[in-house]
Protein backbone atom coordinates (compact mmCIF):
# COMPACT_ATOMS: atom_id res chain seq x y z
CA UNK A 1 0.00 0.00 0.00
CA UNK A 2 1.31 3.45 -0.95
CA UNK A 3 -0.44 6.68 0.06
CA UNK A 4 0.60 9.80 -1.78
CA UNK A 5 -0.44 13.36 -2.63
CA UNK A 6 -1.42 14.48 -6.09
CA UNK A 7 1.89 16.33 -6.42
CA UNK A 8 3.57 12.90 -6.75
CA UNK A 9 1.10 11.51 -9.31
CA UNK A 10 3.74 11.61 -12.05
CA UNK A 11 5.50 8.59 -10.52
CA UNK A 12 2.42 6.35 -10.96
CA UNK A 13 3.30 5.03 -14.46
CA UNK A 14 6.78 4.05 -13.25
CA UNK A 15 5.28 2.36 -10.19
CA UNK A 16 2.86 0.31 -12.28
CA UNK A 17 5.81 -0.95 -14.31
CA UNK A 18 8.30 -1.64 -11.49
CA UNK A 19 5.89 -2.58 -8.65
CA UNK A 20 2.71 -3.82 -10.32
CA UNK A 21 1.29 -5.26 -7.08
CA UNK A 22 1.32 -1.93 -5.23
CA UNK A 23 -2.09 -0.59 -4.12
CA UNK A 24 -2.30 3.20 -4.48
CA UNK A 25 -4.25 5.51 -2.17
CA UNK A 26 -4.58 9.20 -2.97
CA UNK A 27 -4.55 11.48 0.07
CA UNK A 28 -6.02 14.43 -1.84
CA UNK A 29 -7.08 12.93 -5.20
CA UNK A 30 -8.52 9.81 -6.83
CA UNK A 31 -5.60 8.06 -8.55
CA UNK A 32 -6.15 5.88 -11.63
CA UNK A 33 -6.61 2.25 -10.52
CA UNK A 34 -6.59 3.40 -6.89
CA UNK A 35 -8.87 4.83 -4.23
CA UNK A 36 -9.06 8.01 -2.17
CA UNK A 37 -8.03 8.09 1.45
CA UNK A 38 -11.62 8.81 2.49
CA UNK A 39 -12.83 5.74 0.61
CA UNK A 40 -10.13 3.64 2.24
CA UNK A 41 -11.28 4.77 5.69
CA UNK A 42 -14.89 3.97 4.79
CA UNK A 43 -13.87 0.39 3.95
CA UNK A 44 -12.09 -0.10 7.27
CA UNK A 45 -13.18 -3.13 9.24
CA UNK A 46 -12.14 -4.73 12.52
CA UNK A 47 -13.13 -5.32 16.09
CA UNK A 48 -10.97 -2.47 17.36
CA UNK A 49 -8.50 -4.78 19.05
CA UNK A 50 -5.24 -6.17 17.68
CA UNK A 51 -3.72 -8.62 20.18
CA UNK A 52 -0.33 -8.24 18.52
CA UNK A 53 -0.10 -4.43 18.85
CA UNK A 54 1.60 -2.95 21.91
CA UNK A 55 4.22 -0.34 22.74
CA UNK A 56 7.06 -2.59 21.58
CA UNK A 57 5.70 -2.77 18.02
CA UNK A 58 7.52 -0.88 15.24
CA UNK A 59 5.74 2.31 14.19
CA UNK A 60 8.11 4.30 11.97
CA UNK A 61 11.13 3.79 9.78
CA UNK A 62 12.91 7.13 9.58
CA UNK A 63 16.01 7.47 7.44
CA UNK A 64 19.15 9.16 8.70
CA UNK A 65 20.18 12.35 6.96
CA UNK A 66 23.13 10.71 5.24
CA UNK A 67 25.84 13.06 6.54
CA UNK A 68 28.33 10.17 6.59
CA UNK A 69 27.22 8.22 3.53
CA UNK A 70 24.22 6.15 2.49
CA UNK A 71 21.20 6.79 4.79
CA UNK A 72 20.02 3.99 7.09
CA UNK A 73 16.43 3.31 8.15
CA UNK A 74 16.07 3.64 11.93
CA UNK A 75 13.12 1.62 13.25
CA UNK A 76 11.24 3.51 15.99
CA UNK A 77 8.78 1.66 18.19
CA UNK A 78 5.46 2.90 19.55
CA UNK A 79 7.13 3.47 22.92
CA UNK A 80 9.82 5.65 21.36
CA UNK A 81 7.24 8.18 20.19
CA UNK A 82 5.36 7.99 23.48
CA UNK A 83 8.37 8.81 25.67
CA UNK A 84 9.71 11.28 23.12
CA UNK A 85 6.39 13.15 23.48
CA UNK A 86 6.70 13.12 27.28
CA UNK A 87 10.17 14.69 26.98
CA UNK A 88 8.90 17.27 24.49
CA UNK A 89 6.20 18.24 26.99
CA UNK A 90 8.89 18.59 29.68
CA UNK A 91 11.09 20.63 27.35
CA UNK A 92 8.45 23.02 26.02
CA UNK A 93 5.87 23.09 28.81
CA UNK A 94 3.57 21.74 26.11
CA UNK A 95 -0.21 21.82 26.74
CA UNK A 96 -3.39 21.56 24.70
CA UNK A 97 -3.41 25.38 24.56
CA UNK A 98 -0.23 25.49 22.47
CA UNK A 99 -0.10 26.07 18.72
CA UNK A 100 2.85 24.50 16.87
CA UNK A 101 3.98 25.85 13.49
CA UNK A 102 5.77 23.10 11.54
CA UNK A 103 7.89 24.28 8.61
CA UNK A 104 10.44 21.45 8.50
CA UNK A 105 9.86 18.34 6.36
CA UNK A 106 8.40 15.18 7.88
CA UNK A 107 11.02 12.91 6.31
CA UNK A 108 13.33 14.39 8.96
CA UNK A 109 12.76 13.20 12.53
CA UNK A 110 13.15 16.75 13.84
CA UNK A 111 10.27 18.15 11.84
CA UNK A 112 8.17 15.13 12.70
CA UNK A 113 8.90 14.47 16.37
CA UNK A 114 10.40 17.43 18.25
CA UNK A 115 7.06 19.24 18.41
CA UNK A 116 4.59 17.92 15.82
CA UNK A 117 3.68 14.42 17.03
CA UNK A 118 4.05 15.50 20.69
CA UNK A 119 1.59 18.34 20.03
CA UNK A 120 -0.91 15.84 18.65
CA UNK A 121 -0.31 13.62 21.69
CA UNK A 122 -1.22 16.46 24.06
CA UNK A 123 -4.09 17.85 21.98
CA UNK A 124 -2.39 21.03 20.81
CA UNK A 125 -2.99 22.75 17.46
CA UNK A 126 -0.57 22.09 14.60
CA UNK A 127 -0.19 24.21 11.46
CA UNK A 128 1.82 22.47 8.73
CA UNK A 129 3.59 24.18 5.84
CA UNK A 130 4.37 22.04 2.78
CA UNK A 131 7.80 23.68 2.51
CA UNK A 132 9.84 26.35 4.26
CA UNK A 133 10.27 29.88 3.00
CA UNK A 134 11.19 32.83 5.23
CA UNK A 135 8.29 34.89 3.85
CA UNK A 136 5.58 32.37 4.67
CA UNK A 137 7.13 31.57 8.05
CA UNK A 138 7.20 35.21 9.18
CA UNK A 139 3.69 35.76 7.85
CA UNK A 140 2.38 32.69 9.67
CA UNK A 141 4.01 33.75 12.95
CA UNK A 142 2.32 37.15 12.68
CA UNK A 143 -1.14 35.99 11.54
CA UNK A 144 -1.57 32.42 12.84
CA UNK A 145 0.15 33.32 16.14
CA UNK A 146 1.83 30.00 17.00
CA UNK A 147 3.42 29.59 20.40
CA UNK A 148 6.16 27.18 19.32
CA UNK A 149 8.16 26.28 16.23
CA UNK A 150 11.34 24.38 15.33
CA UNK A 151 13.98 26.01 13.14
CA UNK A 152 17.40 24.63 12.19
CA UNK A 153 20.40 26.98 11.77
CA UNK A 154 19.88 27.36 8.01
CA UNK A 155 16.23 28.39 8.46
CA UNK A 156 17.05 30.68 11.42
CA UNK A 157 19.53 32.47 9.21
CA UNK A 158 17.04 32.75 6.35
CA UNK A 159 14.31 34.14 8.62
CA UNK A 160 16.56 36.59 10.47
CA UNK A 161 18.25 37.81 7.25
CA UNK A 162 14.84 38.58 5.71
CA UNK A 163 14.07 42.29 5.16
CA UNK A 164 10.92 41.99 7.30
CA UNK A 165 12.71 40.46 10.31
CA UNK A 166 13.20 43.72 12.23
CA UNK A 167 9.49 44.57 12.09
CA UNK A 168 8.11 41.03 12.37
CA UNK A 169 5.55 40.39 15.12
CA UNK A 170 6.98 37.57 17.27
CA UNK A 171 4.84 38.25 20.33
CA UNK A 172 2.94 34.94 20.15
CA UNK A 173 6.09 32.82 20.47
CA UNK A 174 6.89 31.53 23.93
CA UNK A 175 10.03 29.83 22.52
CA UNK A 176 11.62 28.34 19.44
CA UNK A 177 13.60 25.10 19.42
CA UNK A 178 16.67 24.39 17.36
CA UNK A 179 19.19 21.64 16.76
CA UNK A 180 20.04 19.20 13.92
CA UNK A 181 23.63 20.44 13.99
CA UNK A 182 25.80 22.66 16.19
CA UNK A 183 24.05 26.04 16.36
CA UNK A 184 26.21 29.20 16.06
CA UNK A 185 25.59 31.41 19.13
CA UNK A 186 25.12 34.52 17.00
CA UNK A 187 22.04 32.95 15.38
CA UNK A 188 20.54 32.15 18.78
CA UNK A 189 21.17 35.72 19.90
CA UNK A 190 19.07 37.10 17.05
CA UNK A 191 15.91 35.58 18.54
CA UNK A 192 16.95 36.21 22.14
CA UNK A 193 17.43 39.89 21.31
CA UNK A 194 13.80 39.96 20.16
CA UNK A 195 12.62 38.48 23.45
CA UNK A 196 12.12 34.89 22.25
CA UNK A 197 13.87 32.14 24.27
CA UNK A 198 15.78 29.60 22.18
CA UNK A 199 15.74 25.99 23.37
CA UNK A 200 18.40 23.58 22.14
CA UNK A 201 17.76 19.90 21.58
CA UNK A 202 20.41 17.27 20.94
CA UNK A 203 19.65 13.89 19.48
CA UNK A 204 19.45 12.02 16.22
CA UNK A 205 17.15 9.97 14.05
CA UNK A 206 18.06 7.01 16.25
CA UNK A 207 16.86 8.76 19.46
CA UNK A 208 13.49 9.85 18.02
CA UNK A 209 15.24 12.54 18.33
CA UNK A 210 14.90 14.09 21.81
CA UNK A 211 17.74 12.98 24.09
CA UNK A 212 19.40 16.05 25.66
CA UNK A 213 17.82 19.49 25.84
CA UNK A 214 17.47 22.85 27.49
CA UNK A 215 13.95 23.52 28.72
CA UNK A 216 11.59 26.45 29.01
CA UNK A 217 12.05 27.87 32.50
CA UNK A 218 15.40 26.09 32.90
CA UNK A 219 18.96 27.39 32.85
CA UNK A 220 19.60 28.97 29.44
CA UNK A 221 22.71 30.90 30.49
CA UNK A 222 25.33 28.27 29.60
CA UNK A 223 26.31 29.46 26.13
CA UNK A 224 26.80 26.59 23.72
CA UNK A 225 25.34 23.93 26.01
CA UNK A 226 22.64 21.68 24.64
CA UNK A 227 21.34 21.00 28.14
CA UNK A 228 20.69 18.02 30.40
CA UNK A 229 19.76 14.41 29.58
CA UNK A 230 16.07 13.97 28.89
CA UNK A 231 13.45 13.18 31.51
CA UNK A 232 13.02 9.60 30.21
CA UNK A 233 16.51 8.63 29.02
CA UNK A 234 20.16 8.57 30.03
CA UNK A 235 23.17 10.14 28.32
CA UNK A 236 26.85 9.68 29.13
CA UNK A 237 30.26 10.45 27.63
CA UNK A 238 32.44 7.38 27.02
CA UNK A 239 35.89 6.48 25.73
CA UNK A 240 36.60 4.10 22.85
CA UNK A 241 36.29 1.11 25.22
CA UNK A 242 32.83 2.21 26.37
CA UNK A 243 33.97 3.38 29.81
CA UNK A 244 32.20 6.48 31.16
CA UNK A 245 34.52 9.49 31.36
CA UNK A 246 34.74 12.03 34.22
CA UNK A 247 33.32 15.56 33.91
CA UNK A 248 34.89 17.86 31.31
CA UNK A 249 36.66 15.01 29.50
CA UNK A 250 35.70 14.83 25.80
CA UNK A 251 34.50 11.53 24.40
CA UNK A 252 31.68 9.90 22.48
CA UNK A 253 28.12 10.60 23.59
CA UNK A 254 25.99 7.51 24.26
CA UNK A 255 22.23 7.45 24.89
CA UNK A 256 20.01 4.78 26.47
CA UNK A 257 16.26 4.76 26.97
CA UNK A 258 12.87 3.77 25.55
CA UNK A 259 13.17 6.53 22.94
CA UNK A 260 16.14 4.81 21.25
CA UNK A 261 15.61 2.97 17.96
CA UNK A 262 15.44 -0.83 17.93
CA UNK A 263 17.38 -1.56 14.73
CA UNK A 264 18.47 -0.33 11.32
CA UNK A 265 15.99 -1.81 8.87
CA UNK A 266 17.59 -4.75 7.08
CA UNK A 267 21.09 -3.91 8.34
CA UNK A 268 22.19 -6.16 11.20
CA UNK A 269 25.84 -5.18 10.89
CA UNK A 270 25.15 -1.46 11.33
CA UNK A 271 22.73 -2.20 14.19
CA UNK A 272 25.36 -4.27 16.02
CA UNK A 273 27.92 -1.51 15.53
CA UNK A 274 25.64 1.21 16.95
CA UNK A 275 23.92 -0.56 19.88
CA UNK A 276 25.85 -1.93 22.86
CA UNK A 277 23.88 -3.31 25.83
CA UNK A 278 21.06 -0.89 25.09
CA UNK A 279 23.37 2.10 24.68
CA UNK A 280 23.33 3.88 21.34
CA UNK A 281 26.76 5.18 20.45
CA UNK A 282 25.97 8.38 18.61
CA UNK A 283 29.28 9.00 16.87
CA UNK A 284 29.26 12.55 18.28
CA UNK A 285 32.09 13.93 20.40
CA UNK A 286 31.18 16.08 23.37
CA UNK A 287 31.68 16.59 27.08
CA UNK A 288 29.57 16.79 30.21
CA UNK A 289 30.38 19.29 32.96
CA UNK A 290 30.23 18.65 36.71
CA UNK A 291 26.58 19.81 36.79
CA UNK A 292 25.59 17.32 34.07
CA UNK A 293 25.21 19.80 31.19
CA UNK A 294 26.35 18.65 27.75
CA UNK A 295 28.39 20.40 25.09
CA UNK A 296 28.60 18.80 21.63
CA UNK A 297 31.87 19.33 19.76
CA UNK A 298 31.50 17.54 16.44
CA UNK A 299 30.96 14.25 14.65
CA UNK A 300 33.64 11.73 15.56
CA UNK A 301 34.25 11.07 11.86
CA UNK A 302 34.78 14.79 11.23
CA UNK A 303 37.58 15.17 13.79
CA UNK A 304 40.94 16.19 12.34
CA UNK A 305 44.11 14.86 14.00
CA UNK A 306 47.01 17.17 13.18
CA UNK A 307 50.42 16.46 14.71
CA UNK A 308 48.72 14.45 17.44
CA UNK A 309 46.31 17.29 18.31
CA UNK A 310 42.55 17.01 17.92
CA UNK A 311 40.83 19.68 15.86
CA UNK A 312 37.04 19.85 15.82
CA UNK A 313 35.88 21.37 12.51
CA UNK A 314 32.77 22.79 14.22
CA UNK A 315 34.99 24.92 16.49
CA UNK A 316 36.86 26.41 13.53
CA UNK A 317 33.58 26.89 11.65
CA UNK A 318 32.09 28.74 14.64
CA UNK A 319 34.96 31.24 14.64
CA UNK A 320 34.82 31.70 10.88
CA UNK A 321 31.08 32.36 11.05
CA UNK A 322 31.68 35.14 13.57
CA UNK A 323 33.44 37.12 10.82
CA UNK A 324 30.91 39.57 9.35
CA UNK A 325 31.86 38.72 5.75
CA UNK A 326 31.31 34.95 6.09
CA UNK A 327 27.89 33.56 5.17
CA UNK A 328 28.57 29.81 5.49
CA UNK A 329 31.57 27.51 5.72
CA UNK A 330 32.76 23.93 6.07
CA UNK A 331 36.07 22.71 7.48
CA UNK A 332 37.61 19.31 6.67
CA UNK A 333 40.93 17.56 7.12
CA UNK A 334 43.40 17.19 4.26
CA UNK A 335 46.21 14.59 4.30
CA UNK A 336 49.62 16.12 5.04
CA UNK A 337 53.02 14.34 4.93
CA UNK A 338 54.31 16.14 8.04
CA UNK A 339 51.24 16.59 10.26
CA UNK A 340 49.09 13.63 9.05
CA UNK A 341 46.21 16.07 8.49
CA UNK A 342 45.72 19.81 8.30
CA UNK A 343 42.43 21.76 8.31
CA UNK A 344 41.18 23.44 5.16
CA UNK A 345 38.11 25.65 4.96
CA UNK A 346 35.54 26.15 2.22
CA UNK A 347 33.85 29.52 2.65
CA UNK A 348 30.84 31.26 1.12
CA UNK A 349 31.25 35.03 1.38
CA UNK A 350 28.34 37.36 1.96
CA UNK A 351 27.14 39.20 -1.13
CA UNK A 352 29.34 42.19 -1.93
CA UNK A 353 32.07 41.21 0.55
CA UNK A 354 35.64 40.81 -0.64
CA UNK A 355 37.45 39.44 2.42
CA UNK A 356 40.52 37.45 1.42
CA UNK A 357 41.95 34.22 2.80
CA UNK A 358 44.72 35.87 4.82
CA UNK A 359 42.21 38.14 6.54
CA UNK A 360 40.14 35.13 7.62
CA UNK A 361 43.23 33.26 8.83
CA UNK A 362 44.18 36.26 10.97
CA UNK A 363 40.65 36.36 12.36
CA UNK A 364 40.79 32.68 13.35
CA UNK A 365 44.24 33.13 14.92
CA UNK A 366 42.83 35.77 17.31
CA UNK A 367 40.69 33.07 18.97
CA UNK A 368 42.26 29.67 18.28
CA UNK A 369 45.68 28.06 18.45
CA UNK A 370 47.84 28.32 15.33
CA UNK A 371 47.53 24.60 14.50
CA UNK A 372 43.74 25.06 14.19
CA UNK A 373 44.03 27.84 11.60
CA UNK A 374 43.04 26.49 8.14
CA UNK A 375 46.07 25.76 5.97
CA UNK A 376 44.04 26.89 2.98
CA UNK A 377 40.78 28.80 2.57
CA UNK A 378 38.85 28.18 -0.64
CA UNK A 379 36.00 30.51 -1.59
CA UNK A 380 32.99 28.78 -3.17
CA UNK A 381 29.43 29.59 -4.20
CA UNK A 382 27.83 26.59 -2.48
CA UNK A 383 28.52 23.62 -0.22
CA UNK A 384 27.25 20.03 -0.35
CA UNK A 385 24.43 19.75 2.15
CA UNK A 386 21.45 17.74 3.31
CA UNK A 387 17.84 18.77 2.72
CA UNK A 388 17.93 20.68 6.02
CA UNK A 389 21.04 22.64 5.08
CA UNK A 390 23.53 20.61 7.13
CA UNK A 391 26.97 20.57 5.47
CA UNK A 392 27.94 17.07 4.34
CA UNK A 393 31.54 16.92 5.45
CA UNK A 394 32.16 13.50 3.91
CA UNK A 395 31.24 14.91 0.48
CA UNK A 396 33.32 18.02 1.09
CA UNK A 397 36.33 15.79 1.87
CA UNK A 398 35.73 13.91 -1.38
CA UNK A 399 35.58 17.18 -3.35
CA UNK A 400 38.76 18.43 -1.68
CA UNK A 401 40.54 15.16 -2.44
CA UNK A 402 39.48 15.30 -6.09
CA UNK A 403 40.62 18.93 -6.42
CA UNK A 404 43.96 18.12 -4.76
CA UNK A 405 44.63 15.15 -7.06
CA UNK A 406 43.67 17.19 -10.09
CA UNK A 407 46.09 19.92 -9.01
CA UNK A 408 48.92 17.37 -8.67
CA UNK A 409 48.37 16.01 -12.18
CA UNK A 410 47.84 19.30 -13.98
Amino acid sequence: MLALEQAFAEILPALEKSLPGTHITGLDFAPPKGITFEALLAQARGDGHDPHADLTCPLLIVYTSGTTGRPKGAVLRQEALLWNAVMSQHMHGLTSEDHVLTVLPFFHVGGLNIQTTPALHFGATVTIHPRFTPDTTLTAIAHDRPTLTVLVPATIQAVTDHPDWASADLSSLKAISTGSTIVPPHLIERFVARGVPVLQVYGSTETCPIAVYTRLGGDLTRVGSTGLPGLCCEAVVIDDAGVELPPDAPGEIAVRGPNVFSEYWGNKEATHEALHDGWYRTGDIGLRDADGYFWVHDRKKNMIISGGENIYPAEVERVLLEHPDVMECGVVGRPDPRWDEVPVAYVIRRAGCLVEAEGLKTHVLTQLARFKVPREIIFVDDLPRTALGKVQHFMLRQLDEAARLQGETS
